[in-house]
């Protein structure tokens, strides 16, 4: 069964796509999502922002990747300081200097406790198992370069630690990143409402389902190796957002995200193709016949 969930979001600036706070019932976390243009304005002033910010947490940079155009991610540590300075100080020299590994970044997402409970131990783990969930998710291209150490820490340790990622995942994904989300995640779908596995009618041996998010083209698909005139643009810029994810011998080595079958015929296809008409189930359904 899954479980409801209740959150809270605060408008810390009385908008949206300003500074927001975010507690969850039963969560010992605080998370905070903050745009880079406004991380000076939580130097000082009233609120719990600027509490929070002193202390030690986990912070996640968003931003486009200039190279390929997909979204990327950095994730990264602070420690609080003697001098009370911790993630703010630390989110500030990112911004400030050039010479960090990453300027293109956008806005924060931060973790941390109501309580300043995490040290040393608990954020090299939470560093470390962040940074290898981004990866293995694949949605996003993370900026990290080595994995950070995971630290050492006892069992129990573990699994309270674990638990409060549970969460995080959770509230990450409200605030508007998927970073930890697969494209593919049926593990939280009941059978009843999964989508049948549709075929590519052609000579490429490719499948697809839905979510709820659009029509995914499985991994190990084949495509074809030639584009023609009629290929839509929007699949053409597909082909170059997603080329890490294709293979010299034209094979899908990850599971891709389209809005639509048509988008995935013509990403699959090389060339402009109707998906209700290009892709069926094996009792010969068409995606327009499926109610998903």
């Amino acid at each position: 069964m899954v479980k409801s969930k209740s959150l809270n979001l605060f408008l810390i600036d009385g908008e949206p796509s300003c500074r927001i706070k975010c507690t969850m019932q039963n969560w010992t976390g605080v998370a905070y999502k903050i745009p880079r243009a406004m991380l000076d304005e939580c130097k000082s002033g009233e609120g719990d922002i600027v509490k929070h910010l002193k202390q030690t947490g986990i912070y996640f940079l968003f931003g486009e990747d200039l190279d390929s155009g997909n979204m990327a991610v950095y994730v990264g540590q602070a420690v609080s300081r003697k001098n009370g300075d911790g993630l703010l100080c630390r989110l500030l020299e990112h911004k400030r200097n050039a010479k960090e590994k990453w300027i293109d970044w956008n806005e924060v997402v931060v973790f941390t406790t109501q309580n300043n409970s995490f040290g040393p131990t608990e954020i090299s783990y939470l560093e470390n198992k962040y940074t290898n969930m981004a990866r293995q998710t694949g949605r996003y291209i993370v900026k990290n370069g080595n994995d950070p150490n995971v630290g050492n820490f006892t069992e129990e340790k573990e699994s309270e630690l674990l638990e409060y990622i549970d969460f995080s995942q959770i509230i990450m994904g409200v605030l508007g990143h998927k970073v930890f989300e697969p494209i593919l995640n049926t593990s939280s779908v009941s059978k009843k409402n999964q989508s049948p596995v549709f075929y590519f009618k052609g000579k490429f041996d490719a499948k697809a389902m839905f979510t709820n998010e659009g029509f995914v083209v499985l991994k190990d698909s084949e495509i074809s190796p030639m584009t023609r005139p009629s290929m839509h643009e929007s699949c053409i810029k597909a082909r170059e957002l997603n080329k890490n994810k294709i293979s010299q011998d034209f094979k899908l080595l990850d599971n891709i995200l389209f809005t639509s079958p048509s988008a995935a015929a013509g990403f699959v296809g090389g060339s402009s193709l109707s998906g209700n008409v290009v892709w069926q189930t094996k009792d010969g359904k068409s995606p327009k016949d499926v109610d998903f």
